[in-house]
C-alpha cells in the first residue's frame, strides 16, 4: 500500500500507529472525530470494540469489524473507489488523485468534492483555514484515508 500524504509531524510512530482525525482545524481532544488504530476506524477516542466504525482489509473497507463480503463498503483500485465488491466503472462513488478527490469518475474542477495539502481535507477547491474538513495527525494509505473519510462525513 502506498502512502496517501505523510504529514508533519507525524504521530503515528510514536503513538504504536495511532492516527487521531481532528474537526477543522482543531488541535484538542474534544475535536477529534476518529482514531486510526490497527486497520480500525475508532469513533472519537475510543478504544472499544462496540466503538469501530469501519475496518480497512487490503483494497475493502468493511463496515464496523465484519469479515463478510456482504459487509464491503468500498473496494479502491488505482485511485478509484467503487461501491461494495464491483470494480465496474459505473460503480464509480469516487476518484483520488493528486490530492484531490473528485466526485464519481470526474476529472474536472467541477467535479472536486475536496482537496488534501498537508494533512488538512479542505472543501472543493479551497485553501482557507475556515474551509477545512478535517485535519489528519498522521500517515494513511489511500485504503486508510477512504475509510477516514466515509467516517467523518457519517460519523454524528
Amino acid at each position: 500500500m502506498a502512502l496517501f500524504f505523510l504529514l508533519a509531524p507525524s504521530t503515528a510512530s510514536a503513538d504504536g500507529g495511532v492516527v487521531k482525525v481532528f474537526k477543522g482545524t482543531g488541535r484538542y481532544r474534544s475535536d477529534i472525530i476518529c482514531t486510526l488504530r490497527d486497520s480500525k476506524i475508532y469513533k472519537g477516542t475510543s478504544v472499544y470494540y462496540r466503538d469501530i466504525f469501519c475496518t480497512v482489509k487490503g483494497d475493502k473497507i468493511f463496515k464496523g469489524t465484519s469479515p463478510y463480503r456482504t459487509d464491503i463498503m468500498y473496494t479502491i483500485k488505482d485511485g478509484k473507489v467503487y461501491e461494495g465488491t464491483s470494480v465496474y466503472e459505473s460503480d464509480v462513488v469516487m476518484t483520488i488523485r493528486d490530492g484531490i478527490i473528485y466526485k464519481g469518475k470526474g476529472v474536472y474542477r467541477t467535479d472536486i468534492l475536496a482537496t488534501v495539502k498537508d494533512g488538512k481535507v479542505y472543501s472543493g477547491t479551497s485553501s482557507y483555514d475556515s474551509d477545512i474538513l478535517f485535519t489528519v495527525d498522521g500517515n494513511l494509505t489511500l485504503e486508510e484515508f477512504v475509510a477516514v473519510w466515509y467516517s467523518v462525513l457519517n460519523i454524528n
